[in-house]
């Protein structure tokens, strides 16, 4: 989750719509109140599969309960976990989340860019197949995880990033960010490893801002992961380099990826490094950032780095004419974000047996 949000929710049902990676036969829920000042009550919680617009396939509605009851009740400043549901899941299942906010919330834990329609209607209506009189928006409000289980499964890989991670630029509702094509060819391959997109557009390595650093939020949203394995830590030192002043020297970027090497190391996770893509042309360029970009790149591939595979991000997408750029084919318009063809680029140039 980026933030906080406000003003607080009362009186509303959400339906949020996830896509699923792998296939299972029970799946588990995370709420969190990670940024809320005062308990967080949620009713009458459904999971379903999703068909179009607001509406659930109804054969496939299923009522979540939490230790057993209908509600839960969050404290602030934590996450509460549902009981099992058991739940058919083939891989790359939307699915279709909704529970009624009877009370104020306060401040919202969210993810305010989640490229994705999800919806919110008054009054408690989670458990009809169509909401009536939703409003439409793209975050996700409370709702941090769907957890998969089944047999088979070889554990998860968290990609943590910022906006290109996340998908900014990407088309949102079709599933064309980098991760979401990773899922799509991990199960193609018949690999049952799940993908779990940890990007927040404007995210940094060192410092806060949109949202906790990822050396601070490395704990929470890797390490503590379900059943995680890998990580691919991605595009956040192009936002220390560009949204940064001053922006950090080239070895306070090394030292901090370092140390989120160790630590995932220290918790048996393999830990795949990506270089830093082109971004000549972005409103926060200058030439001195990209001598740190092409530095941090030469550590990320240099056999001393401590990274377990590197995917070379920049390789995959760049102009070979002018590297310090985007090919032409792959730039969403920005100079700064692949568009889909370029998330594309990237995703299929990962090598899969990382993951067997």
């Amino acid at each position: 989750m980026a933030g906080k949000a406000s003003p607080a929710l009362a009186g509303q049902t959400l339906r949020q719509i996830v896509r699923t990676s792998v296939a299972g036969v029970e799946v588990r829920i995370r709420i969190s109140n990670l940024y809320g000042v005062r308990p967080l009550r949620i009713e009458d919680v459904h999971l379903a599969v999703a068909s179009t617009g607001s509406a659930i396939v109804a054969r496939t509605d299923h009522r979540v309960r939490f230790s057993d009851r209908t509600f839960a009740v969050v404290a602030p400043g934590s996450s509460l976990v549902s009981d099992p549901i058991p739940m058919n899941l083939p891989a790359l299942t939307t699915v279709a989340v909704s529970f009624y906010l009877p009370k104020g919330t306060g401040p919202i834990t969210w993810h305010p860019s989640a490229h994705r329609t999800n919806y919110r209607a008054p009054g408690d209506v989670s458990s009809r197949i169509e909401l009536p009189d939703a409003a439409t928006n793209e975050s996700y409000y409370f709702l941090t995880n769907i957890d998969v289980q089944g047999k088979g499964l070889s554990g998860a890989v968290v990609t943590l990033g910022a906006s290109i991670t996340e998908g900014y630029k990407a088309t949102g509702a079709e599933n064309e960010r980098w991760p979401d094509i990773l899922a799509q060819r991990l199960a193609s391959q018949g690999i049952q490893v799940g993908v779990l997109n940890e990007g927040i557009s404007g995210n940094r390595l060192l410092r806060a801002g949109a949202g906790a650093s990822a050396e601070s939020r490395f704990e929470r949203d890797v390490v503590e992961q379900p059943r995680v394995r890998w990580v691919i830590f991605a595009d956040d030192p192009i936002n220390d380099l560009g949204s940064t002043r001053p922006p950090p020297t080239l070895q306070a970027l090394i030292g901090g990826t370092e140390g989120l090497i160790a630590e995932a190391h220290r918790k048996h996770i393999l830990f795949y490094c990506s270089t830093l893509t082109p971004f000549e042309g972005a409103n926060y360029w200058t030439p001195a950032e990209d001598v740190a970009r092409e530095g941090f790149n030469d550590f990320i591939r240099g056999k001393s780095s401590g990274c377990d595979a590197v995917i070379d991000q920049d390789e995959m997408t760049h102009d070979p004419a002018r590297p310090t750029r985007f090919l032409p084919a792959y730039d969403s318009g920005d100079h700064l974000h692949p568009n889909d063809a370029g998330h594309r680029a990237i995703a299929d140039g990962i090598d899969l047996s990382l993951f067997r």
